[in-house]
């Protein structure tokens, strides 16, 4: 079994999706001033990117987290624990 599964964000529930987008952007740094929106602007953004596939919303199995990603980040997350796990680094 994996440890990470994908979740469509069409199965979360509204203020559930908000919370995390909101979470990504304060983790991202992104300036919340510099659209007329503010913080409402970047989650319209990034729902946008969403349904464009170009986020994706994983969560760990294992440490029971979710969180948004880019798929470059998500890429650059997996390669490197499938190289963890290959050298046996994770417990």
């Amino acid at each position: 079994m994996s440890r990470f599964i994908e979740v469509p964000a069409r199965m979360l529930p509204p203020e559930t999706l908000e919370a995390l987008l909101e979470a990504f952007v304060t983790r991202q740094g992104y300036d919340t001033t510099d659209t007329g929106e503010g913080m409402r602007g970047w989650v319209a953004e990034l729902k946008q990117q969403l349904e464009r596939s170009e986020l994706i919303i994983a969560h760990d199995l294992e440490l029971e987290m979710t969180e948004v990603m880019t798929l470059a980040q998500w890429r650059s997350f997996g390669r490197d624990l499938g190289d963890d796990e290959e050298e046996g680094d994770l417990v």
